[in-house]
């Protein structure tokens, strides 16, 4: 076998938060207490009568042969049910919508299922990484299109259609955006799909913060409630957020019936479902009492003011998020020249706070930091403390870090 990188390998850039997760380690060696925003990773309790039916249904010796890789019947009525009340849409459980390993890997082999090599495809810059490396990994090539504001993305879109060769096969949306924590309204969806039913494109669509929302306007929409949506869009969505079931790994694809068979085709090469007891815990969530949800929302709202007011006092005002669990702030000032990657490796290593760097979401990123609302009150509150240190002894060259 000849040395070197595998193709698919070479193909993608080092991981850029991995440079910070390496700081992260080491200081955690050391013994140092880090304040960590750097990762969506919830914090909060799987409410417990998910975790009860988890336990009820893993007693039972038939739960723990092979499941059904395209999902169970009754997660996927369930995620059917959960369209139909949330968005008044109606979804065929058998032929609109496949169960995934979280949103994340649906993405990724939705993009090996419809892409050959050299597709071009549309997607927001800054956005989470999987929406572009997803398609790479898959052989294709990413038209990036600057998307600051939901209205630059779509000012974008015709200007990126006509310079691209070949022409674009498919364009993605991100609503509530991560890591830019915006919304948008239906005529944004509207707009999506008239465009892309003018230039013939497939609209994949990732909407894993749908019930973590802050104002008291509507809540986000969803594509599919758009007529016709269902002609040529797939949205991915996850458990993982709206009950704090990330290690759960459970999310789905739905709409448009062509795209989620080949779906479903591919999975079924490569896996054999999630654990069935997480499946019907899956469908318990769904099904069950959704106060719960709106306790998480208020939650993720009190840590977002919470942080907005500390961070404010400390000296770098952040800007309110409409939607999702991230704040996605700029550069304090007199920062900028550091850039977004040195900036949260210096923050990490003499203020103990982990940040994730604009540039990793992409090269529009950079000049911006996410924060993500996964630590209590009292640590935001401390970590805006240390903050308020880092950014004063910046400005005096010898002062100690935080690790000392």
């Amino acid at each position: 076998m000849t040395q070197g990188e595998f193709y698919k390998v070479k193909r993608l850039p080092p991981y850029v938060f991995e440079q910070v997760n390496k700081v992260k380690a080491r200081l955690r060696a050391e013994g140092v207490d880090i304040i960590d925003f750097g990762m969506g990773n919830p914090d909060l309790p799987v409410p417990s009568h998910i975790v009860d039916k988890l336990v009820e249904t893993a007693k039972k010796p038939r739960s723990n042969r092979y499941s059904a890789s395209r999902g169970i019947a009754g997660l996927r009525r369930a995620m059917a049910g959960y369209y139909d009340r949330r968005f008044n849409v109606k979804l065929d459980p058998d032929t609109e919508i496949v169960t995934t390993l979280g949103s994340k890997e649906g993405f990724a082999n939705l993009a090996q299922a419809i892409t050959a090599p050299g597709d071009v495809v549309i997607a927001p810059n800054p956005s989470y990484p999987i929406h572009a490396f997803g398609f790479i990994m898959a052989g294709g090539v990413i038209r990036s299109v600057k998307a600051h504001s939901p209205q630059e993305y779509l000012s974008g879109l015709g200007r990126a259609y006509a310079h691209s060769v070949p022409p674009p096969m498919a364009m993605i949306v991100c609503y509530p955006a991560n890591p830019t924590a915006q919304t948008v309204d239906l005529d944004f969806y509207k707009d999506v799909v008239r465009f892309a039913k003018a230039h013939d494109l497939i609209v994949i669509s990732d909407m894993a913060y749908s019930e973590i929302y802050f104002e008291d306007q509507r809540p986000p929409p969803s594509i599919l409630e758009v007529d016709g949506a269902k002609d040529i869009a797939v949205e991915v969505n996850t458990l993982s957020k709206t009950y704090s079931m990330a290690g759960f790994r459970v999310g789905w694809a739905a709409g448009n019936a062509r795209l989620i068979g080949a779906l479903a085709r591919v999975k079924s090469y490569l896996d054999y479902g999630a654990y069935t007891p997480i499946q019907v815990a899956a469908a318990a969530a769904l099904n069950g009492p959704q106060e719960c949800v709106a306790e998480m929302r208020a939650t993720y709202r009190s840590r977002r003011d919470a942080m907005l007011d500390a961070f404010a006092k400390a000296g770098w005002s952040l800007p309110a998020p409409d939607a999702s669990m991230f704040v996605w702030a700029p550069l304090p000032p007199g920062f900028e020249a550091m850039g977004s990657l040195e900036f949260s490796k210096q923050l990490v290593e003499r203020a103990g706070v982990a940040v994730a760097p604009g540039v990793g979401f992409g090269e529009h990123g950079e000049g911006f930091v996410r924060l993500a609302l996964v630590e209590n009150e009292q640590r935001i509150r401390q970590a805006a403390r240390a903050v308020k240190k880092f950014l004063s002894y910046e400005q005096k060259p010898g002062q100690p870090t935080a690790a000392e």
